[in-house]
């Protein structure tokens, strides 16, 4: 008799064989797998507001779309009864999925199983989801709810975080990684996300540190609970760990997904193209109102950006860190763009230590991944203070220097009001350069604002005018004099430091048109290759 004696059994009809008993064995120990701590510590984690791994990676990944590997792996640690729990896949669920149809390697930490803690076979797998990741060149998304190194380990567990390190290391500028923080990110955990490229928190449940609390105050006598020591808000508005907040975890899975719909799978490619309703050429006469306000005027940039932008859609980074100076994704003409851009709403758009830090970082990040670069410019320079000097804002400072003469992907600088000293250099300038410098017939090119200039220049013509009003009667006129002479545009057009000055209304479409020719000015497989570094 054939082995395959019915071809049909298959499609039509189900075995009423009995299962092999090796079927059967190996059907239970899945399913035990499946089951991770159990239905009652399950319940535990979602008693906290939590999800278990499973069902994080359900939430995050296309419908149907997880495939798991290395499910049944163990640790070895024979210690403290590690061993003799067989905990399968060691507190760790990874594998490959995709999201909005393309394929990523994720790995997601199961908080009720030992905590989630780290051990050598735990760090094994996500360390070999990560190489897998690199040799197909696809993103790698890490859902991180662990208490630490396990410590029932010893110094394997501490090992296993340096074969981490090595591959984000490794992996930085080839493929884009992203963190996701969904519980405890205690200790030596916390350098990993550190070493990626975004970095996403949930209000409530996610927290990151190097020491606890109780180790602080051991440590400090400072007295200071979770939340205000690691939680999402400190992260996302002083240490600019964080880049994305959110308020549940679907909402940050949302995030996450929006995020990779701007990203290129890996640095050989480009992001991919949408076809958009907005057209082109759609006028923005709104945008004349900026060359109707005084330079010293706050106003939102994000309302410049939402404008300019395909449907108005701003995907915004960093939102609460560093608010001098926004970044984040948009598409012309359907086509995506990193945008970097002076807010004048928070310190007049000055450039400061966080703000510098906050744009190179993004900058390199845009350079390594084939992203091009807009820049809206609209500062009074970098932030004056003793609390600048000493905090080092000329070593900050030149970060963002550096990375603007580094980046190779095609680069458009937009001059809307004010571009004054080494923060006009710094910011996309033409002798950075920029490919396509543009600037508003409002735009105030100079070594510093044309006030503080006449003051300096005229100071003793000043001094022997005795009658105030007649005093600021002159400053009026020699500080007109002064602008249109040393600060006005057309300066600035003459000796070639501005390619165009264009009118608002036509920004969008000038803009556009500048990276539809810069669009192969680089071939995403022939540059050289550099990792992000966390600046």
């Amino acid at each position: 008799m054939e082995l395959f004696d019915n071809p049909r059994e298959d499609k039509n009809t189900k075995s009423d064989r009995p299962a092999p008993k090796s079927l059967v064995k190996f059907r239970q120990i899945y399913q035990d797998a499946l089951a991770g701590a159990g239905e009652e510590k399950n319940k535990a984690q979602r008693a906290k507001g939590k999800f278990t791994a499973r069902e994080r990676i359900s939430y995050l990944l296309d419908q149907d779309s997880f495939f798991e590997i290395k499910s049944l792996m163990e640790s070895n640690c024979h210690d403290f009864g590690v061993a003799d729990k067989h905990i399968k896949g060691d507190g760790v669920i990874t594998g490959f999925g995709r999201i909005n149809g393309r394929p990523v390697a994720i790995f997601a930490q199961d908080f009720p199983q030992l905590g989630g803690s780290l051990g050598y076979a735990h760090a094994t797998k996500i360390a070999d989801i990560m190489d897998k990741a690199l040799q197909a060149k696809i993103p790698v998304i890490g859902l991180l709810d662990s208490g630490g190194a396990r410590i029932q380990e010893g110094v394997e567990s501490l090992n296993g975080y340096g074969e981490i390190f090595w591959r984000n290391v490794k992996a930085s500028g080839k493929i884009p990684q992203i963190s996701v923080i969904l519980g405890p990110c205690a200790g030596g955990a916390a350098y990993s996300p550190a070493l990626t490229d975004f970095i996403f928190m949930v209000e409530g449940i996610s927290h990151m540190f190097i020491t606890g609390p109780s180790a602080v105050k051991a440590a400090t006598g400072e007295e200071i609970d979770i939340d205000t020591l690691g939680g999402s808000v400190p992260h996302s508005e002083k240490s600019g760990v964080c880049h994305f907040i959110a308020k549940s975890e679907q909402d940050c899975f949302r995030q996450v997904r929006e995020l990779l719909s701007f990203l290129p799978q890996n640095n050989e490619e480009r992001p991919l193209s949408e076809t958009t309703t907005d057209v082109a050429d759609r006028a923005v006469p709104v945008l004349e109102r900026v060359c109707a306000m005084d330079p010293k005027k706050a106003f939102r940039i994000q309302h410049v950006i939402w404008r300019l932008a395909d449907n108005f859609g701003f995907f915004e980074i960093h939102q609460n860190f560093a608010k001098n100076v926004v970044i984040g994704f948009i598409r012309l003409g359907g086509e995506v763009v990193g945008v970097v851009a002076n807010n004048p709403a928070h310190l007049g758009g000055a450039l400061d230590s966080d703000a510098s830090d906050k744009a190179a970082r993004f900058i390199r990040f845009l350079n390594a991944f084939n992203i091009p670069i807009l820049t809206l410019v609209d500062t009074g320079g970098y932030l004056p203070g003793v609390s600048q000097e000493h905090g080092g804002i000329i070593r900050h400072g030149a970060k963002l220097l550096y990375a603007y003469a580094e980046a190779t992907v095609p680069k458009v600088t937009l001059v809307l009001r004010k571009a004054y000293g080494g923060a006009y250099i710094a910011m996309g300038s033409k002798f950075l350069r920029g490919d396509l410098n543009f600037a508003f017939p409002s735009a105030e090119i100079a070594v510093m604002g044309p006030r503080g200039a006449v003051e300096i220049l005229y100071s003793r013509d000043l001094k022997k005018e005795t009658d105030e009003a007649k005093k600021e009667e002159m400053k009026i006129k020699l500080t007109k004099e002064y602008s249109d002479k040393f600060a006005s545009p057309y300066q600035a057009a003459r000796n070639g430091s501005i390619d165009e000055i264009i009118e608002p209304a036509e920004a969008r479409s000038k803009i556009i048109r500048a990276f539809a020719v810069l669009r192969t000015k680089r071939d995403p497989k022939n540059h050289p290759r550099r990792g992000n570094i966390p600046l």
